[in-house]
């Protein structure tokens, strides 16, 4: 922030702060409300006015009426502060700017160099008097309509940038007054080059920039998308397979911005048959992962914080044990923690999603047969001190990573990375979900009356929690190269459905800005938590248009068992 600014009026011998005469308040002086803790400011950071003492600063000094009787008084009293905003005695002054009801340039030169003036884009200036304007100004309404919604007419920009240019030829900076104060506008005025934003909002400004590494994310370089054949996409026949690939607070605005970013194009824009999913939970409009992963997993609402529990405290049927009926051999993957809300949800019943350690020990009552994530402690480390051994005696081979989980061609398999196979993408992670939900397929797949895999994309809700959207970007393409192979799978196999979902959406994420064409994406959060926002479902394959639509997320779960007692019926 290197400009302030402060609208005055003279009474009684006094400047007054005020944007109207009929607002002036007892006390409310420029030399009580702008001067002394100006001064204050200064004096405590070593005669500047940051701490930087790179960072400069400037007081406007708006006149709202009758300049020639306010100057005198504002240098009057700007002389008790000499040090503070004079340059000629202290390099790192703070400058005053007089603005509004000002002296015509050729009378500048009355009065004393303490004083900079604000210049007009159409006043011509001798080079004298040049040397006196700290900065040139106008009304954005001289030069364009535009609300400050989307962007201005080009013909209108035109004029804009005309005017911003001509104060750069002239070694100044220019800002319009009068715009609107909202993040958009401020990115376009940015992007047409002014110096100043004016803002009644400093604080929201300030958190603006100073979080666009967090706001902004640009991608050179795409991938490209599997191209799907559609042989069987929303033939009315049963698939045998199911794979449901959850990504966890992927509203809506997260897939937007992954398809800008990815230069227009995603696997999820691939789908032909897309439904939307209602996400509120037994108790609240609002869902958690473990409500709204348990409506999918077990074809019940719950509460908040719940897994695998209906709202009447009683264990439900999870569909992994459900399909174990029809012979379905089910998986479960997650790019994160393993007894985290959504993957617990398939194998686990208990009454808090803080559990982990229970939520591991009830996997010996599971009936899945491949799981793979982190938070390995969650099991060596168990309350149960047996069990690993009791696991491994229920017919799990267990292994510590993905190169030797591959070595497994068949059998229960429950691979526990380490913690930092499961890092962010950005950090690294790799093509591990993609690998992970490849190498289950090829385990599974040997089972004669199919399979069901679920694959959790975990971390797009961490990048939305943490209203970072680079971190939420990359976890969702992540996610979509992952879906890339279920789809190619699905038209190698003939008889399998692809449904792509979220359990909620997470930050409230609002698009600001974007170019394709560069992979740039901008944007603004609204919360750091979950949002009650419908999600999209996404389906291909045999059976995907009975995702169309809108209907509660507990639906997917009958969907899902409909097709396959279509299989049994066969």
């Amino acid at each position: 922030m290197g400009s302030i600014e402060a609208d005055v009026f003279l009474k009684d011998g006094e400047l007054y702060v005020a944007h109207e005469a009929s607002e002036i308040r007892p006390g409310f002086t420029l030399k009580k409300i702008y001067l002394d803790p100006l001064a204050r400011f200064f004096k405590a950071k070593g005669n500047h006015p940051y701490t930087n003492a790179a960072l400069k600063l400037q007081l406007v000094v708006d006149v709202k009426e009758d300049y020639k009787h306010v100057l005198p008084v504002l240098l009057k009293e700007l002389e008790a502060y000499s040090e503070v905003f004079d340059a000629k005695k202290n390099a790192n002054a703070i400058k005053v700017v007089v603005s509004g009801d000002m002296p015509v340039p050729a009378d500048f030169k009355n009065y004393d160099e303490q004083l900079s003036f604000d210049g007009r884009p159409t006043t011509i200036y001798s080079d004298a008097q040049l040397t006196r304007v700290a900065m040139i100004s106008d009304d954005l309404k001289n030069h364009t309509v535009w609300n400050g919604k989307g962007n201005p007419t080009k013909t209108d920009e035109v004029k804009m940038r005309a005017a911003i240019n001509n104060a750069h030829q002239k070694g100044k900076p220019f800002r319009f007054w009068a715009t609107q104060d909202s993040p958009n506008t401020w990115i376009v005025l940015e992007r047409l080059g002014v110096d100043w934003i004016n803002t009644d909002k400093p604080t929201k400004l300030k958190d603006f920039y100073l979080h666009q590494d967090k706001l902004s994310y640009t991608n050179p370089t795409p991938y490209t998308p599997y191209t799907p054949t559609y042989k069987t996409d929303g033939q009315n026949k049963a698939p045998k397979n199911v794979i449901l690939l959850i990504g966890d607070g992927m509203g809506l605005a997260a897939i937007h911005a992954g398809l800008i970013a990815n230069h227009g194009d995603l696997n999820m824009a691939k789908f032909r048959n897309v439904g939307f999913s209602e996400t509120a939970a037994a108790d609240a409009g609002n869902t958690d992962s473990a409500a709204g992963g348990s409506a999918m997993a077990m074809g019940y609402k719950t509460n908040n914080r719940y897994i695998g529990m209906g709202p009447d405290d009683q264990n439900k049927t999870n569909l992994v044990d459900t399909l174990a009926a029809f012979g379905v051999k089910s998986g479960i993957i997650s790019s994160g923690d393993l007894t985290d809300a959504t993957p617990a949800v398939f194998y686990a019943h208990q009454l808090d999603r803080s559990y982990n350690g229970a939520i591991a020990n009830d996997l010996l009552s599971s009936k899945a047969e491949v799981l793979v994530g982190s938070n390995r402690k969650a099991f060596e480390q168990n309350k149960n001190n047996n069990l690993l051994s009791e696991l491994k005696a229920k017919g799990f081979q267990v292994t510590n990573s993905l190169a030797d989980f591959e070595k497994q061609n068949a059998g229960k398999q429950l691979v526990l990375l380490d913690d930092s196979a499961t890092r962010p993408a950005i950090k690294g992670r790799g093509d591990m979900l993609k690998k992970s939900l490849l190498h289950t397929i090829q385990v599974l797949s040997k089972n004669k009356p199919g399979f069901f895999i679920m694959t959790e994309g975990a971390q797009i809700d961490y990048g939305g929690h943490a209203n970072d959207l680079p971190y939420l970007v990359t976890e969702l393409h992540d996610f979509d190269r992952t879906i890339a192979e279920a789809l190619r799978f699905a038209d190698q196999d003939g008889e399998t459905l692809v449904i792509v979902t979220a359990d909620h959406e997470t930050g409230g994420l609002t698009l600001l800005d974007g170019a394709a064409e560069k992979g740039m994406v901008r944007g603004e959060f609204s919360t750091n938590d979950h949002t009650g926002i419908m999600v999209p479902v996404f389906a291909y394959g045999p059976g995907s248009q009975n995702f169309r639509g809108v209907y509660p997320n507990n639906q997917i779960f009958h969907k899902i068992i409909k097709a396959y007692r279509s299989v049994k019926a066969q």
